[in-house]
């Protein structure tokens, strides 16, 4: 049975920057092949025409569908599953799918239809992103230009819910995996700090709020949660149930810094072979927590054991598996570790190599 091929559902309020954060992983994918399923509403063609640019062997031509009836979470039937079906049946198929959706979109129905007959076997919801306007959140609105959300819900005929942006808003935060505070350079750091907590303590347990800028987050944050979303739809119930839409018009004020990740950083430890792999993987979570860790991954050599050990974490879950012989390889231990800027280097080093 091969492996789900993992879809990432990307949701947030027009202007948010949803589509500068994908347009930012597909500039840095690092060869994995992303097919994109574009929900664009009203101003058709927008944000498909900027993403066509793209035109690397991550993201060819082909590999990005556009939806243009109507929005994504009233048309799941008639439009998204013989979209993903069609995408799926295809020979190269991709590693990655991601699904931008409408900012007037509620990403519970979406997730749902990945249960699927005939989908539910061979893709997976690998995590719903949630991107946020900073400045304008922390500032009591949802979209720092409200005026031109209602104007796109005006034109929307499929639109069946009437529904107050901020009620939307808490739809699209109860269901995120990452919430991404987007433009945090345009707050102050007490700011950010605060809005940060505010986010955590409104989501779900587990849910990793980082902060961006330019939606410039590295691609091994973003993809690869495997949360599998579809099969956890009762703890990210719709609080209500509404609607909204998207052709994200960021403010590209220009910093020097606009491709950079200077709000992230990741280091290497390595080690000499451990003995007992659940003992460690369980030090390796109790590092992630005290520590504020976003992805953790790397090989593990086990004592006695001629296979590596390949672990990987997402936040304090940890997964482990034996992959392949080291061989020729040195038998020794090195992990990555990836987190927004200002981790203690010395402090995860030293737990990890106890």
């Amino acid at each position: 049975m091969p492996a789900k091929i993992p879809a990432t559902v990307v949701t947030g309020f027009l202007g948010a920057g949803k589509t500068t954060l994908i347009r930012h992983m597909l500039q840095n994918a690092e060869g994995k092949k992303i097919a994109l399923i574009i929900n664009e509403f009203g101003d058709l063609g927008v944000d498909g025409d900027i993403l066509k640019g793209c035109g690397e062997e991550t993201c060819t031509e082909d590999d990005i569908v556009e939806l243009s009836n109507g929005c994504i979470c009233c048309t799941v039937a008639d439009d998204f599953i013989p979209t993903m079906e069609q995408l799926l049946a295809r020979e190269d198929k991709p590693d990655h799918i991601v699904i931008e959706t409408s900012g007037l979109a509620l990403p519970q129905p979406l997730v749902r239809a990945f249960n699927w007959p005939g989908i539910s076997t061979k893709v997976t919801v690998d995590g719903v992103v949630t991107v946020v306007d900073g400045r304008a959140v922390h500032d009591g609105q949802f979209a720092h230009n409200v005026a031109a959300v209602d104007a796109q819900r005006a034109q929307d005929e499929n639109l069946d819910h009437e529904t107050p942006l901020s009620e939307l808003f808490e739809d699209q935060v109860a269901c995120a995996d990452m919430i991404v505070v987007n433009k945090a350079d345009l707050l102050g750091e007490d700011e950010a700090s605060a809005l940060t907590n505010r986010l955590k303590s409104e989501s779900r347990d587990g849910v990793q709020v980082v902060k961006a800028s330019m939606g410039a987050l590295p691609v091994d944050v973003l993809l690869g949660q495997g949360i599998g979303a579809e099969t956890d739809l009762a703890s990210r119930h719709e609080v209500h149930h509404h609607h909204h839409d998207d052709d994200d018009h960021d403010h590209d004020h220009d910093h020097a810094h606009e491709h950079g990740h200077d709000e992230f950083e990741s280091f290497i430890v390595a080690r000499g072979e451990v003995t007992d792999a659940n003992a460690f993987a369980e030090q390796v979570a109790d590092t992630i927590r005290a520590n504020n860790i976003l992805r953790l991954k790397g090989f593990v050599a086990v004592a006695g054991k001629p296979m590596r050990l390949t672990l990987q974490a997402v936040g304090p879950r940890v997964d482990t598996y034996f992959d392949q012989p080291f061989g020729d390889a040195p038998r020794e231990t090195r992990l990555v570790v990836i987190g927004e800027a200002g981790l203690d280097q010395a402090a995860i080093t030293a737990a990890l190599q106890a």
